[in-house]
């Protein structure tokens, strides 16, 4: 076992902050090649060192390769699309449905996070005041995979755009587990050098120094090392 007190080298601390810039939300570079299992267990792994409220550890993990259950999914995806679509006129629409969204039967295998709410029973340690507390934590779950997935080449894409609901009864899951994320995974062609829905001009990344407040919101930082660090 690693000592957790050793720092970390230069090189090891290079490669956490490469796998933060360089993730991406895969959807259309999916290859077919299976995932090795010796690296999906490295990813399993990973998510399930996630830290979570009162150690309750709210995740279980969907393996999804039945191309029967993909296409139960996909048919969901494409009625909550046509959906959202509406939301959008003119060339904004158009743009939307352009975009590729999904990469479900791209990708060699599927993952179902799930948050079973019930876990740890009614009194959660520290999950008094706040209890989507489990939520979030099963969002570090997902977080820790799609990292460890970047540094072992592997793709993610993350599909947001279903009925839970449908999801659940398709998933067979029980009331008390929340279908969280469902999550496309395989290699890839490629990583884009930037976040696809920027590359193609839907949306770009918000400067930092202007999310930044001070001991309040609205209150501006004057930190003027700082504010440059954030420039470079």
């Amino acid at each position: 076992m690693s000592d957790p007190n050793r720092p970390f080298s230069d090189e090891e601390r290079a490669g956490l902050y490469r796998a933060i810039y360089e993730r991406r939300d895969v959807r259309s570079q999916f290859l077919p090649d299976p995932i090795p299992r010796p690296v999906l267990a490295r990813l399993l792994k990973s998510a399930h060192h996630a830290p979570s409220v009162g150690f309750m550890q709210p995740w279980d993990f969907i393996l999804i390769d039945s191309p029967e259950v993909r296409q139960q999914v996909l048919a969901s995806f494409n009625e909550e699309n046509a959906k959202a679509a509406q939301n959008y006129t003119g060339e904004r629409q158009q743009t939307y449905r352009s975009l590729k969204l999904q990469g479900i039967v791209d990708s060699p295998l599927n993952l179902c996070i799930t948050c079973d709410r019930s876990r740890g029973g009614t009194h959660v340690l520290g999950r008094n005041s706040i209890v989507d507390m489990d939520l979030f934590s099963t969002c570090l779950a997902v977080q820790n995979l799609w990292l460890a997935a970047r540094t072992e080449a592997i793709g993610v894409g993350w599909v947001s755009i279903l009925d839970q609901t449908k999801l659940a009864g398709i998933l067979n899951l029980p009331d008390n587990v929340y279908p969280l994320a469902y999550l496309c995974l395989g290699y890839v062609n490629e990583f884009l050098d930037q976040p696809e829905l920027q590359a193609k001009g839907w949306r770009s990344r918000l400067p930092l120094e202007d999310l930044l407040h001070r001991n309040g919101w609205g209150s501006g930082v004057d930190d003027e090392a700082l504010l440059e660090q954030l420039k470079q």
